[in-house]
């Protein structure tokens, strides 16, 4: 059988998870926080029909050898942490970080995860939570009364109560940074746990919070339909590989004496 044959089927199988995850880009466009993906590919093992180095004749080396590669495989999907779009809202808990950094909520089961996204809201016990309900962490209790909620850059969340002119505190939010990001677990839901490839957790180096502002998706448009249309001709193409071979073992099953 033909090596084109897996080969060019790899490619299309490659280009495929390329297009799913450009797919997933564009539908969160409109994400709060959200990060693009891309895909990493790598070549797979080859074939060698002869080692270079080796001896051609008594005196001589073969200076390149010879050797067929057989295909492609998705090795990746690294999440770019660029800085999304700032939007004004005005909305008091609508937190942006300016630089590295990420916000942490405490999951019903205990654990920590961290997000971007600062789109909070207060719950019935006026707890600050994401719009899953899910507390952040150290825990920000804001009374119904409050009036005047004020965030600065450092975090320190405080507040005026109606009739009183001192100023409250409620707490301080806390930023936390990892060495490398890109190795964090995404959970959905604009959530990400750490593992051991992004490391621990730490709050040096951290950027700063804006009220009244919220990230937007690191999401570009025009180069993810670039990225498009480039993963979808490849798919093309590599289907043309597969026909082309496809007519080539047709031809020679049909040879005659």
């Amino acid at each position: 059988m033909m090596r084109a044959l897996w080969t060019a089927a790899s490619g299309m199988q490659a280009q495929q998870l390329n297009v799913d995850n450009i797919s997933n880009n564009l539908a969160n466009v409109n994400t709060s926080g959200f990060k693009k993906s891309r895909v990493d590919f790598q070549d797979v093992i080859y074939q060698t029909l002869k080692s270079p180095g080796a001896s051609a004749e008594q005196s001589t080396q073969i200076p390149t050898g010879l050797s067929v590669g057989l295909g492609v495989r998705p090795v990746a999907t690294q999440k770019i942490f660029t800085q999304g779009n700032m939007q004004q809202t005005n909305n008091a808990l609508d937190l942006v970080i300016e630089g590295d950094g990420f916000f942490q909520v405490s999951l019903p089961d205990g654990t920590v995860a961290y997000t971007r996204d600062g789109a909070f809201k207060r719950d019935s016990q006026g707890n600050m939570v994401t719009s899953d309900g899910i507390l952040l962490q150290p825990a920000i209790t804001i009374p119904s009364e409050a009036k005047e909620i004020n965030i600065g850059t450092d975090g320190t969340v405080s507040y005026k109560v109606a009739g009183q002119s001192d100023i409250q505190q409620a707490g301080k939010i806390e930023l936390v940074r990892f060495a490398n990001p890109a190795g964090l677990s995404p959970l959905g839901r604009n959530l990400f746990q750490q593992t051991d490839a992004s490391g621990e957790a730490t709050n040096d180096g951290v950027g700063t919070i804006q009220q009244g502002w919220l990230e937007m998706s690191n999401v570009q448009v025009v180069e993810e339909m670039v990225s498009m249309i480039v993963a979808q001709r490849a798919y093309e193409t590599n289907s043309k590989a597969i026909q082309a071979s496809d007519q080539m073992l047709e031809q020679a099953a049909n040879l005659r004496r």
